[in-house]
């Protein structure tokens, strides 16, 4: 697999033809399964958010998917209102230019209840929506902030090659404990294979 660039419409897909649209319908009847089961507990997290904290019950930000097309991710917000505003203050995004990925451990930033919708990973049930609209899959390397893709090297960018997903490799194989380059082996592996 070559990926140079994150360019939309540069290069020829990686699941080609037939296998493409029998994952497409995969991805739309286990989508509409997550929301059927999903729907229930994200009303009960909905008022539990609320309660919680002030702010919206949705945060949508924009991801980068594949082959570098941008679109908005629905989660379940687990952070303050003004998170991305006190991001700033904890990590210096110009330090991360080796391991272009961060996750801080105990952050401030989330929620009593936000703390349970991650460990649960109930946060990510709305994300059922992205796979329906055709920006994610059900499995594929998670979605990245455009502000980490620009700080991709063109062998990181490789990952950009099939379609994020709600679940993949890393999660399977170790969620938060693996570094960027071990993350990016296994979703290398996996795209390869």
């Amino acid at each position: 697999v070559h990926f140079a660039g994150a360019l939309p419409g540069q290069r020829q897909p990686i699941i080609p033809g037939w296998k493409r649209a029998v994952k497409r319908v995969i991805d739309i009847i286990g989508a509409l399964a997550g929301l059927l089961f999903a729907i229930p507990l994200v009303a009960l997290a909905a008022i539990a958010i609320k309660l919680d904290s002030p702010g919206p019950i949705f945060y949508w930000q924009v991801r980068i998917g594949e082959n570098g097309r941008t679109f908005r991710i629905a989660k379940l917000r687990s952070m303050v209102a003004d998170a991305e505003a006190q991001l700033e203050q904890l990590i210096d995004l110009d330090e991360l230019s080796d391991e272009p990925a961060f996750k801080l451990v105990d952050d401030p930033r989330v929620t009593r209840i936000g703390r349970i919708l991650r460990r649960t990973s109930l946060d990510e049930a709305p994300q059922f929506y992205n796979v329906l609209r055709g920006d994610m899959s059900l499995v594929g390397p998670r979605p990245e902030e455009a502000r980490i893709v620009h700080l991709y090297s063109d062998h990181q960018r490789r990952r950009l090659a099939v379609k994020p997903g709600i679940t993949g490799p890393m999660q399977v194989s170790g969620r938060g404990a693996l570094s960027f380059s071990e993350r990016l082996a296994l979703e290398l592996e996996y795209i390869e294979h």
